[in-house]
């Protein structure tokens, strides 16, 4: 049965559009048809002037709705995903934290049974793996325990073993071994990223020719310009500028970054190198003022704030309680980006990112029917997910 989606404003990335029809079709966008077609047969969603977008992808989050997917279970899995579809992402990289061995390799064998699981949640690609690879000096809220520099037979058997579920694995370039790290990743068609790191450019720079293409939230957990002595430095931030190829993602949260910074990056890097992502944990999409960043077994607790989870001295953020509707809501209203590049930097954008464009982020004849339907403030009132209906009234 199709499914013709009028009223719309469609959002293509450059441009939108109020004269045409969206029909899906077996899971996939079957056609786009201009406004007047008939569309007799089919079921109808009326959007009532509201936008239809591609589904936001979140390739940076840790969980939502009261889990994380640190708790290496379906349930966990089955809840981030379905917490945070509510909001409009149709597709997400589930993340880790630096940790135990074992704790890892939970939550990596427990991926294709949540999979399965996961009827009306937003898709899960592949795990963006945050550490443990990391500066202690950058470690911010991640347990500095569990922080150690790369391990070739440890990544090794995770590859071998996980290997096909891995999307991305965050790292600092500086450390030992670590361009060795990244080029065993960019052979294997997993993204390395910079991330937690005290390196200068030039560290930066060797990291990139070795295979490193992505800096993990940009400003968080890295240097700037910094001195020595009497001389000055540019750090990861101004190699991340610097780079044209590397590309960023930002938490566009309102609290992480403030408005001039929203502004610089986008001005510097553009929708097309800006991947906006929550770094979302267990308290996103809820009302708490307590929650724990990780596994409740493991995990950190954290306090909730003023629209943030901080560490209980208040001395760093804890990661974020967004979720995608607000980072393009922030980035539209609050950057004042353009409507289009706000959404680019939630769709297109991720989705290339980790090389799944071909299929997501955008709306186009033949890609997946993920789609989001949201107001002129980004209040989200419809998820689909592969043609499916999973949240709101549509």
């Amino acid at each position: 049965m199709k499914t013709a989606i009028i009223n719309g404003r469609l959002i293509f990335p450059n441009r939108i559009d109020d004269n045409s029809i969206l029909v899906l079709e077996d899971g996939k966008i079957k056609d786009i048809l201009p406004k007047g077609e008939c569309t007799c047969g089919m079921e109808i969603i009326d959007a009532k002037g509201k936008y239809v977008a591609p589904g936001f992808v979140d390739i940076h989050v840790h969980g939502g709705g009261g889990y994380s997917f640190m708790d290496g279970d379906v349930e966990s899995f089955v809840g981030v995903a379905r917490a945070h579809a509510q909001h409009g992402t149709t597709s997400l990289l589930p993340t880790t934290l630096a940790c135990t061995f074992e704790e890892l390799k939970q939550a990596l064998a427990v991926f294709d049974d949540a999979c399965a699981a996961n009827t009306d949640g937003a898709n899960m690609l592949g795990f963006n793996l945050e550490g443990p690879y990391f500066s202690l000096e950058q470690c911010g809220a991640q347990n500095p325990e569990y922080i150690t520099p790369p391990k070739s037979e440890e990544y090794n058997y995770v590859y071998d073993n996980y290997g096909k579920s891995i999307k991305m694995w965050c790292s600092a370039p500086e450390l030992e071994g670590a361009p060795e790290f990244a080029s065993f990743l960019k052979q294997r068609g997993i993204v390395a990223s910079i991330a937690h790191t005290n390196a200068d450019y030039d560290k930066v720079l060797k990291g990139y020719e070795a295979g490193y293409r992505h800096v993990t939230h940009l400003y968080s957990g890295m240097t700037g310009v910094f001195r020595v002595n009497s001389y000055r430095f540019a750090g990861v931030v101004e190699s991340a500028f610097l780079i044209d190829d590397l590309t960023v993602e930002i938490i566009a949260d309102g609290c992480h970054l403030p408005k001039a910074l929203l502004q610089l990056i986008y001005k510097i890097k553009g929708a097309d190198r800006i991947a906006l992502v929550t770094d979302a944990t267990n308290a996103a999409g809820q009302d708490v003022t307590e929650s724990i960043l990780g596994s409740k077994k493991n995990g950190l607790k954290v306090i909730v704030e003023d629209g943030v989870a901080k560490l209980p001295d208040r001395q760093s953020f804890a990661g974020s309680v967004a979720t995608t509707d607000r980072l393009v809501r922030n980035m539209y209203k609050l950057a004042e980006v353009k409507l289009v590049d706000a959404v680019r930097m939630a769709t297109l954008t991720p989705s290339r990112i980790i090389g799944v464009d071909n299929q997501k982020g955008s709306i186009a004849k033949g890609k997946d029917a993920d789609i989001v339907i949201f107001d002129d403030d980004i209040n989200v009132s419809a998820t689909i997910i592969g043609g499916k209906v999973v949240y709101g009234n549509a």
